[in-house]
């Protein structure tokens, strides 16, 4: 018989909290402060099929995405118990090399045998997997040039670990112990995972467990369609642009057409830039999973986040574009710039559907900085790598927020007493910008300044956006202002950087990182 309200909610809830625990565990046993203190990872529940049942409140960019992985994973192998395949390839499932996925079954015994109860998925940003530069988050032109590329492979198997693999894998990154101990980390993550999901299986029975699979994301449909057919019917354009590729100066335009209609949303892409030879390019699973969050805000809390909120949502991106690259085009930035702006569109496209709901735009850039090098003190490599916070677009019903993440990201900033117990460079300030928020009947959040000085010399690399076009306003109110960057050197002058470089520091140098404030909303 088909589940009751309680029951219901009491399974959406037990299956997110199985996807919790994984991420408490990861967390807590990640040696990298990229994972332990940003908490920059996802976790997820999926069923025996393969679709995702329940995630915790972790990246919206991983979480979107992460359906594509676990279909690949399932088309590349047979799973049995012990098994977890690793890999992070853009093109099948990834998002970008940084973010490694792992990937494992859960089987329960039924009348004396194992059977598959569902798979776990969770991904992780790792501060270097190789590449051109450290951090792995270089200014590139081909997905050779940002690291290692892992195509799907086998781990764990029965429990036993590929140790031929992960010497391949630790010998190609400027950082193996750090390495070691975060894919530690996560497969811990998923030994937790499959304990809780095997202890439903044991309290409940596992025919029970596989009814509320799919109960529970029969509902979210039911909740996604309800929220769209709340939406006046019809088709709603915008556009936006990136400010450039990191290649050439030219603008990267973003264009949507969104149509609603019969509980279901299209969101059409046609017009986009052509995929460009810098590393904004996003692939087809980073695109849809940006238009799923954003389908995602509009259903409200409540509602379980799980394929239901998929099935709704079509996407169209067409080959060759900057929305879906061809192999190998560069993909890093992709991941953490794109996605925002796709956001942006998607929301300027709704608010003229929903003109006294919808936010204005908020900082729509991950402010993404690596920093590596030689450290003189522990007399090993080290790598960085961190995303700045900005200022949150205005509502309609308060002024945006100030230093926070927003939308694609959903990371926390590294403690500044974190940062400088760990590497060779200080934090001179952290703090609010003022004023860079746009002015409105509800004024946008401001943004944040961050200054490092290096105590040894190393490399720099930078990938920002919203320097040159700045995040816009709604229905009369100011734009937010962009962001900046500078490097000061030692005994020298200040130098404005562009948004995407890569370039060396000396000791004694200094850089200023200031970022974009959101959108103000209504006419002040």
């Amino acid at each position: 018989m088909p589940l009751d309200p309680i029951e219901l909610t009491v399974f959406a809830n037990l299956f997110a909290s199985v996807a919790e625990e994984m991420g408490v565990t990861l967390g807590r046993a990640a040696y990298s402060p990229n994972i332990k203190e940003r908490r920059d990872f996802s976790c997820a529940v999926f069923d025996a099929e393969g679709r995702m049942a329940a995630q915790a409140a972790h990246i919206p960019v991983h979480l979107g995405a992460m359906p594509h992985s676990v279909r690949v994973a399932r088309e590349r192998h047979s799973f049995g118990p012990g098994d977890l395949v690793i890999f992070n390839d853009p093109y099948l499932g990834g998002t970008h090399l940084p973010d490694v996925t792992m990937v494992s079954p859960v089987f329960t015994p039924i009348d004396g045998a194992e059977v598959l109860l569902g798979f776990l998925a969770t991904r992780a940003h790792q501060s270097d997997i190789g590449g051109m530069t450290a951090g792995s988050m270089p200014v590139s032109t081909e997905l050779y040039q940002e690291g290692l590329i892992i195509p799907p492979l086998k781990l764990l198997e029965a429990g036993r670990p590929n140790q031929s693999l992960l010497e391949l894998i630790y010998r190609n990154v400027r950082t193996p112990r750090e390495r070691a101990g975060d894919f530690a980390a996560q497969m811990a993550a998923h030994r937790t995972g499959e304990d809780r999901l095997r202890e439903i299986a044991v309290r409940y029975g596992p025919a029970k467990v596989v009814e509320a699979f799919d109960a529970v994301m029969a509902y979210t449909e039911a909740a996604t369609r309800m929220a769209l057919r709340a939406v006046p019917a019809g088709t709603y354009e915008f556009e936006d642009r990136l400010d450039d590729d990191g290649v050439s100066d030219e603008p990267v335009v973003i264009r949507v057409a969104v149509t609603i209609a019969d509980g279901e949303l299209t969101a059409d892409f046609t017009g986009s830039a052509p995929e460009r030879l810098g590393s904004i390019n996003a692939v087809l699973a980073v695109t849809q999973s940006a238009t799923y969050y954003v389908v995602r805000c509009l259903t409200g809390d409540e509602v379980p986040v799980n394929d239901g909120c998929f099935r709704p949502v079509r996407v169209v991106a067409p080959e060759g574009s900057v929305l879906n690259p061809r192999p190998p085009r560069a993909v890093v930035a992709g991941n953490v710039e794109t996605s925002q702006r796709v956001t942006d569109v998607l929301f300027g496209a709704l608010a003229k559907a929903l003109p006294g709901r919808i936010p204005a735009a908020s900082y729509g850039t991950m402010s993404n900085l690596t920093i590596g090098g030689e450290d003189p003190y522990r007399g090993r490599p080290f790598a960085y790598y961190e995303t700045i916070a900005g200022g949150m677009g205005a509502g309609p019903l308060a002024d945006g927020l100030s230093a926070v993440h927003a939308h694609m990201t959903n990371t926390l900033n590294t403690p500044v007493e974190a940062l400088e117990f760990t590497y060779p460079f200080r934090v001179a300030e952290y703090s609010i910008r003022p004023d860079s928020g746009g002015a409105g009947t509800h004024s946008g959040g401001d943004g944040v300044r961050r200054v490092y000085d290096f105590l040894c010399p190393g490399s720099v690399t930078l990938l920002t956006d919203r320097r040159r076009y700045p995040p816009f306003g709604l229905l009369g109110g100011a734009p937010g202002a962009t962001g900046r960057n500078v490097i000061e050197q030692r005994g020298g002058d200040a130098e404005t950087l562009p948004g995407k470089i890569t370039r060396r520091v000396a000791a004694g140098d200094r850089l200023t990182i200031e970022t974009p404030g959101g959108g103000g909303w209504g006419a002040a």
